[in-house]
Parts: C-alpha cells; structure tokens; sequence
C-alpha cells in the first residue's frame, strides 16, 4: 500500500480521524431522519480516505476550499466536531455561529475557508488565497477540493487558465466519486481519467485511488510541496465512491446492486483497518477501542450541541459588512 515506512502512532491517528468522519457522518444523518436537525446534508461516507489523505499532507497555516459536501474536510483540516454539531444545530456556538449550516461550514482559524455550495464555486477563492500566498512570497499553498462534476463548469477551465498562467501555489483535487447527483461520469466527460485535462494547460494531471489513505498522503504531500516551491498547481484527481445518498432523501437506486456492493467491499475504513491489522500495527481489539471511544465522544457532543445558545434575532444583522 505505502512506499514509506510510518510510525504506529501515525498510522494509527490517521485511522481515528477517517473514523470521526464516517461516525460524524452517521450520527449527524440519523439526527436528521428523526428531524431532530434542521436544514439538509450532503455527506461524504466512503470518501474519508481522500479527505484525510489530503489535509494531513498539509501545513497548518495552509488553507482548503470545499463544497456542499464538506463534513470530511472541515474535520480532517483540524475544524472542532463540537463547533461544527453546534454549527450544524444552528447554534450560536457553531463554527459560523449558526448562519453557515452544513452546506457553509469552516473555520478561518483551522484554515478553511467557509464551504460553498455552489458546484465549483470554490475554485477561484483557492486561486485568489495562493495569489495572495505568491504576491507576500508565503510558503503556504491552497487545496480546492470540488467533485468530477465541477470540472464541467466554465469556473474550473477559467481558474485553472489562471492558476496555471501565474503559477499559483495552488493543487486542485478531485474528489471523483462517479456520480455528479445521480448522473453517472461517462455520461458527461469523455477523457478516461479527468485529470487528463490538465494537459490543456500545461500543469500536471495526476489519478489515483482514492481510497487508499496512504497512497492519497504520499500523492499529496508531493504536489503540496511542489506547489509550495514554485511550480505552480496540479490537478489530483482521486477515484472513491459514495456509499450514501447524493443528500439525505436519495435511495441511490440509480447505482447498480453490483457496483454498490464492490465499493462497499472497497470503502477506505475496513480497508485501511485490514492494513494496519495485517502488518501489526493494531489489533482488531485496538481499532474497536476507537471507536467506541469516538461512538462516546459523539454522545457529548450531540447533547452539548442541543442544549448550546440559540441565536437571537438581532444576530441576523451581525457580521453584516457593506461599503
């Protein structure tokens, strides 16, 4: 699976967090089917890989972009799980005190940038923070995480011409799951592999699987610190699935039982768990000890989350700005 040899403690805190984020996920998806949270959800179950594969290749001062499907990265770059149940509660506490909700979460301080629902939207914010990066000679970068559907949007050519004419310190990731909503890949793009379109401009385009956790890491650790040593962006492309709805009232009955059921055999938690179990680094024991442990912090928080400060009316017109 990996090239490089890792320490336990590593391997093993890289496990917890693609945990937190698959038992975030299913927490939050069931407070929502007993209606007990307001709002909708786009979740990332099966995907954890590329979420935490990306971030922990990164710097802390280094920012990330997402999309209406942010969950995953918010927790991976380091956002708090409580903020953001709080956030997702619409509370005062959240990590946008309330007004983002899921599909508009982050957190400046962690160094992500509030998610934007809009598909691709996202795209030219990471471009303008690694000009930005570029322009006060900063060795940070900017990830832009988008789904293969947003690369069929004017907005990804334009920024990627962009990115590409200034060499901006800047990686655009791909979090090609197959399906743009229901609309299999192969019914709107017809290169084999979308990063194939970096070719028009000149940068790298690299696919992987994305839900090897490992080989994810190592992908993105040398594009990270390739843009951070002025060469410009690249396009990553990481090949997962979702195992879960598009939004919280879709079956997935537009995905074949066989497919579903090779990705479920394939989904990057059991397959990582198997790694770390096989080569010795824990026991089947140890990894049901974190996730009980997580399954027990979850527990805190939800009840933190559902009796935290509501916001007042008067808070509509805070954080309102206007030349």
């Amino acid at each position: 699976m990996t090239k490089e040899k890792y320490s336990k403690e590593f391997l093993l805190e890289i496990y917890q967090k693609m945990v937190l984020i698959r038992q975030f996920e299913e927490r939050v998806k069931f407070l929502f089917l007993e209606g007990v949270m307001p709002g909708t959800i786009h979740q990332c179950q099966g995907q954890e890989a590329t979420a935490v594969g990306v971030c922990t290749a990164l710097k802390k001062d280094d920012i990330i972009t997402s999309t209406h499907r942010p969950h995953g990265h918010a927790i991976a770059k380091g956002v708090s799980v409580q903020s953001m149940m709080d956030e997702l509660f619409g509370k005062l506490t959240g990590c946008c005190k309330g007004k983002g909700g899921s599909m508009h979460l982050g957190d400046l301080e962690k160094g992500m940038i509030p998610a934007i629902a809009i598909v691709g939207g996202n795209l030219p914010l990471a471009a303008g923070a690694a000009l930005a990066f570029k322009m006060r000679e900063e060795k940070r970068i900017a990830v832009s995480f988008i789904g293969d559907g947003a690369t069929n949007e004017g907005i990804f050519h334009e920024t990627l011409n962009m990115a590409a004419l200034w060499q901006l310190p800047v990686v655009f990731v791909i979090e090609n799951n197959l399906y743009g909503a229901s609309t299999h890949v192969n019914l709107t793009i017809r290169t084999d592999k979308i990063s194939e379109r970096a070719s028009i401009y000149k940068i790298p385009g690299i696919t992987i699987d994305g839900n090897d956790v490992l080989e994810v890491y190592e992908a993105s650790k040398e594009v990270a610190e390739r843009a951070r040593n002025g060469q410009g962006p690249t396009l990553l492309e990481l090949v997962t699935y979702r195992i879960t709805g598009h939004s919280r009232r879709d079956p997935c009955l537009y995905q074949p039982a066989q497919e579903r059921a090779e990705a479920k055999k394939n989904e990057p938690i059991g397959r990582f768990g198997k790694y770390l179990v096989d080569n010795l680094y824990a026991s089947h024991q140890q990894l049901e000890e974190i996730e009980n442990n997580i399954e027990k912090e979850l527990d805190v928080v939800v009840e933190a989350a559902k009796s935290a400060a509501e916001p007042k009316p008067e808070d509509a017109l805070s954080d309102m700005f206007a030349e």
